[in-house]
């Protein structure tokens, strides 16, 4: 049970579509968003693969990382880095965090992820490496799951945008619900783009590939922002179509 707005509820629910029928998420991974009831809590789902969450799922967490639900259910081990971002940047309204296949590489070779598209322009030119046995040492389960943990990563996130977290995947924040599902399915395509060109670069003997300046990438970023409800609806509509009649036993 939330105290949040029904439209922000919905609007979870098809955020966690979207980003499962764009390949972004699988059956792990999370996306939140602040609530607009409470100024201490943000709106994550419980326990459950993306696919499949409904409003029923959708649960309040505070930024202690502590579960507000009075039917005692749980909600992701990781989510902590959820809480601990939220209370080291005030701006973002809302965060990604998955294991999309395309970026993983970027965080365990020394290829930089940089944008090579109009649509990456957030991505900058420093995205951060975290690095988790920098916190902890070598043993360790690879997982967010407690609050030195999520900090750790927040600092590493910084004042940007997006994250890589090595052998895991990636962190995506943003101002809006909209904006962050936007940038997570374009770091993907990113990764997949840069991938591409690096390859064919190799393959010409040209290992040089032609990335966005630092005025193109923060141009392209500013005006994306502006328009980010256009491929939210398309998104949206095409998540609907692909898991109608989609199911989950409780």
């Amino acid at each position: 049970m939330t105290t949040a707005s029904n439209a922000l509820v919905d609007d979870l629910v098809c955020a966690n579509h979207i980003l499962y029928v764009e390949g972004v998420v699988d059956g792990f991974g999370h996306v939140s968003v602040r609530s607009d009831a409470r100024d201490d809590r943000f709106l994550l789902a419980a326990g459950v693969a993306p696919a499949t969450v409904t409003a029923d799922d959708i649960l309040e967490v505070d930024f202690d990382g502590e579960v507000q639900d009075a039917a005692g259910r749980r909600s992701y081990l990781e989510r902590f880095i959820h809480s601990e971002i939220y209370k080291a940047r005030p701006d973002v309204v809302a965060i990604v965090h998955s294991h999309s296949p395309a970026i993983i590489p970027f965080g365990i070779t020394s290829a930089r992820l940089r944008p090579v598209c109009h649509m990456s322009g957030f991505l900058g030119f420093s995205t951060p490496v975290w690095d988790i046995r920098d916190t902890v040492g070598e043993n360790n389960d690879m997982l967010v799951r407690n609050a030195k943990l999520g900090k750790a990563l927040a600092e590493s996130l910084g004042a940007t945008q997006f994250a890589l977290m090595r052998g895991h995947g990636s962190v995506t924040v943003a101002q809006s619900l909209k904006l962050v599902v936007a940038r997570a399915i374009w770091a993907e395509m990113n990764a997949k783009l840069q991938t591409e060109a690096m390859r064919i670069a190799s393959m010409v003997g040209d290992n040089a590939v032609n990335y966005l300046t630092p005025g193109e990438a923060s141009g392209s970023m500013t005006i994306n922002e502006t328009v980010v409800d256009r491929p939210w609806d398309f998104w949206k509509a095409k998540a609907r179509v692909a898991l109608q009649g989609l199911t989950r036993s409780v």
